[in-house]
């Protein structure tokens, strides 16, 4: 109710709801919006972030919308972005232990390399999950199995497209201008989030520059946990090896023979 009241009053301030859409930027300022005021600002009507080299940032910092959490939900946001890579965080939880506007969570990665594009990272968790082109089960066991695949979606991301991430229960599906690019079912209990903060992610490293506009989140009904009893693991399906957190942007998983 609260996140629901929080969405509705800050939709007010800004544009009308489209097909049950509301915009989150009012493309003029960062209101509503917390992050460190040395690398995010509003440029040519956009969301900027930039940094200027690998001494700047000690850890991965994000730009957290504070409307409230997001739990089932469809996001579309227009990004482009050259140097390093960025992301959307979403379903997401502060982790003021690393240090200010930091965030752990599920990612749809903004990346260069397009097996990583707009595939699933887990920031600070379990790393990448499920790469562009995948269809990924994770069992209640914390197993991954590559349950399809298909075309992997190229774009050149210094170009501007738009991202939408669809999230109801743990069915987690990313797209790039309209095309699906994973499709995941998430059976960890211990391991995943359904529901937390939305934020964007300025990456350490190499100098970068993201831009963001069209911003717009439409809150989903409640409910749509699917039962792994009832979702059996495709028969052909194969086990996918678990990559480390530190091995992010380095390729596409390989699936065990």
């Amino acid at each position: 109710m609260i996140r629901s009241l929080l969405l509705s009053l800050i939709a007010t301030t800004l544009l009308p709801a489209q097909d049950g859409f509301f915009p989150l930027f009012n493309g003029k300022d960062l209101t509503g919006w917390d992050g460190n005021p040395e690398l995010w600002s509003v440029e040519d009507g956009c969301i900027t972030g930039k940094t200027t080299g690998p001494e700047q940032l000690a850890y991965n910092q994000f730009l957290i919308w504070r409307g409230g959490t997001v739990k089932n939900f469809e996001l579309r946001v227009k990004v482009k972005q050259s140097g390093n890579n960025t992301g959307i965080q979403y379903r997401s939880k502060e982790l003021p232990e690393n240090g200010k506007w930091s965030i752990g969570g599920y990612q749809c990665d903004i990346h260069p390399s397009a097996p990583n594009n707009a595939m699933v990272y887990e920031e600070r968790g379990r790393g990448i999950i499920c790469q562009n082109g995948q269809g990924v089960v994770i069992d209640p066991e914390a197993k991954r199995w590559l349950a399809s695949e298909h075309d992997t979606v190229k774009v050149d991301i210094a170009e501007w497209h738009e991202y939408t991430i669809i999230a109801q229960g743990n069915h987690l599906i990313h797209k790039i201008d309209g095309q699906v690019t994973i499709d995941l079912l998430d059976f960890e209990e211990k391991a995943r989030s359904l529901e937390g903060l939305l934020a964007f992610q300025i990456h350490r490293g190499p100098a970068m520059t993201v831009q963001i506009k069209d911003i717009m989140l439409k809150t989903l009904p409640d409910g749509g946990l699917i039962d792994f009893e009832k979702s059996p693991i495709p028969s052909d399906a194969q086990i996918i090896e678990a990559k480390a957190p530190k091995a992010k942007g380095k390729g596409k998983a390989k699936a065990a023979k």
